[in-house]
């Protein structure tokens, strides 16, 4: 059984840092898809970032580019979201997800922003940014 647990989530003043972290059982993701949503009270779900595989194509919302990193350590199964100079518009429940299979290039580019491409998902954890 798959499970993603996020953590790292917290409150902090604007232009602070957090780093979310989502580890992943049941499966290796080491060839597979994963990225990071957000969902704030009232909106829908919104892409922040994505990776295509480990070492592959990287994505970005135009919103956290430049602020945020997306990384992953495969020997831990575990994706990591280094946010820097957060703004209180960031704040918002943060979601880790992963694809079952990695898709072609191509289809990468069509779909890495859409959650309903995503498989599996974790419980969220909630970040906050005070002004």
């Amino acid at each position: 059984q798959v499970q993603l647990v996020e953590s790292g989530g917290g409150l902090v003043q604007a232009g602070g840092s957090l780093r979310l972290s989502c580890a992943a059982s049941g499966r290796p993701f080491s060839n597979s898809p994963m990225g990071w949503f957000r969902q704030a009270p009232g909106k829908e779900r919104e892409f922040v970032a994505a990776m295509r595989y480990s070492g592959g194509t990287i994505v970005y919302a135009e919103s956290v580019k430049g602020r945020f990193t997306i990384s992953r350590d495969n020997a831990k199964n575990t994706w990591y979201l280094q946010m820097d100079r957060l703004e209180p518009e960031d704040t918002a429940i943060y979601l880790c997800a992963a694809r079952s299979v990695r898709p072609i290039l191509s289809a990468w580019s069509d779909t890495y922003y859409d959650a309903r491409t995503y498989d599996y998902w974790g419980q969220g954890t909630q970040v906050t940014v005070s002004s």
